[in-house]
């Protein structure tokens, strides 16, 4: 059976269509899971090299052995010298022994706990790793060592949904339908969508799928209006995710197959609408703006999704910073707090969609401090979010030439009200269809699985 797969950047869910209906598939009691992975066992750092008993026997050999060979061939060589060349060597093996460990290492799959109860399990035991949105980094210029430690936790995750899947509907999974957005989140450019998808397709076959096919997310979207709508029309499909915005001119309903016209997209999404509020809102509990620390600190602090940039931020000395802004950063280094303040940061953001404040007790990094925001403070953050949005639909609007009938919204972020208006403001002359905000491309992507649209 082939399934449908929405590996999405906050949020992931799966689907097939079994006689004749979309089935969605559950992880405990939800439909979906949070895009987060927690390994209790600890993936190794290539930084933490450290030569151990056996890694040293390993050296002395090969400086033996490079000894031999150089007097062999009437050669002398420095011991420095042979000893730096030997210990090299032994890095390197070890280096690719530890980073071929996550994509084989079943004990890592067995003890992973994914979505909502990652960060519970990381939270309690303190230790281990935890990987949040790992799709936000698939198109970015990675270290060899990065890219693979990425495709590895693509590869847990992928496995995680193929297995529960195959219980659930009492069958082998070997094949599925990903989406993917118009345009990957990249630091590369136009590589980065080619990089992306090479890592997701090595990971889909490293985590038991004997082929994947993948599909634009917006146009998964269209096909899930198209088995919901009776009438054949024009429609704009705007799916509105966590990294990413989608946009699809399609003709849907009536008895033919949807046709897809054309699509956009633009890497942005409600990550960084928390990102700004993150640092218009809380990073200023921890000086910024009224210390000399440098305002990057603050954007690798608040970035949680951004490994390398999360390892830099517990790197940086604050013991001479002012207080209170030192001693709380300090506090934020600590396992798990950056984790924490985001959680408190996406609160807030879905609180202040529909209330005008929200309060956020920060007690883990320091007794009784908090903060109260308020929602003039959300707008604020969103604002350049809403441009580059605006922006988006006014390119498609003058790309098609004329407003379509309908305008099928959907996706995480469209729940929230500023954004719907947005969107209906920016095709007056349509009537906006609010489509299931979690799961209208993940149905899609079920729908194409199945081969029936």
């Amino acid at each position: 059976m082939k399934i449908g797969i929405d590996f999405g950047t906050s949020n992931s869910a799966a689907a097939a269509v079994v006689e004749g209906r979309v089935v969605p598939i559950r992880f405990g009691e939800a439909e979906q899971f949070r895009t987060t992975v927690y390994f209790p066992e600890v993936m190794r750092d290539p930084n933490d090299f450290a030569l151990t008993p056996a890694l040293e026997h390993e050296l002395a050999r090969l400086i033996d052995a490079a000894a031999r060979d150089a007097r062999a061939a009437g050669q002398e060589r420095a011991p420095d010298a042979l000893r730096r060349e030997a210990l090299r060597v032994v890095r390197r093996q070890w280096m690719e022994e530890q980073m071929r460990a996550p994509l084989t290492s079943t004990k890592l799959l067995q003890n992973a706990v994914y979505g909502d109860e990652a960060l519970e399990a990381y939270f309690e035991e303190n230790e281990g790793n935890l990987v949040q949105s790992p799709k936000s980094m698939l198109g970015y210029n990675l270290h060899p060592r990065a890219r693979q430690t990425i495709t590895g936790i693509a590869t847990h995750i992928l496995e995680h949904i193929r297995l529960t899947a195959s219980r659930q509907l009492d069958t082998a999974v070997r094949t599925a339908t990903l989406g993917r957005p118009v345009q990957f989140r990249s630091s590369i450019g136009a590589a980065g969508n080619d990089q992306a998808l090479e890592i997701l397709h090595t990971a889909a076959i490293a985590a038991g799928f004997d082929s994947v096919d993948f599909l634009e997310e917006p146009a998964a979207a269209a096909m899930h209006y198209h088995a919901e709508s009776a009438q054949e029309h024009d429609t704009v499909v705007v799916d509105i995710g966590g990294g990413t915005t989608d946009v699809a001119h399609a003709r849907v309903g009536g008895t033919q197959a949807p046709k897809i016209h054309r699509a956009w997209g633009i890497a942005r999404g409600g990550t960084d609408i928390d990102l700004a509020l993150s640092l218009g809102a809380y990073m200023p509990l921890f000086g910024r703006g009224s210390s000399r620390v440098p305002a990057h600190h603050y954007v690798e602090a608040a970035m949680v999704q951004d490994m390398t940039r999360q390892r830099d931020f517990r790197q940086h000395a604050y013991r001479d910073v002012d207080a209170p802004w030192g001693k709380r950063l300090q506090a934020l280094q600590e396992t798990g707090n950056t984790a924490r303040l985001y959680r408190e940061v996406e609160r807030c953001k879905i609180s202040l969609s529909s209330e005008a404040q929200h309060a956020s007790a920060l007690d883990f990094i320091e007794r009784d401090l908090g903060v109260a925001v308020e929602r003039a403070r959300l707008e604020g953050a969103a604002g350049q979010y809403l441009g580059e949005l605006t922006g988006l639909l006014e390119q498609v609007r003058a790309d098609i030439g004329h407003d379509p009938a309908a305008v099928f919204l959907t996706g995480g972020m469209s729940r929230a009200g500023y954004l719907q208006q947005a969107v209906a403001a920016a095709f007056p002359g349509s009537t906006l269809v609010r489509g299931n905000p979690s799961f209208g491309v993940v149905h899609g992507l079920a729908w194409a699985a199945a081969g029936n649209v």
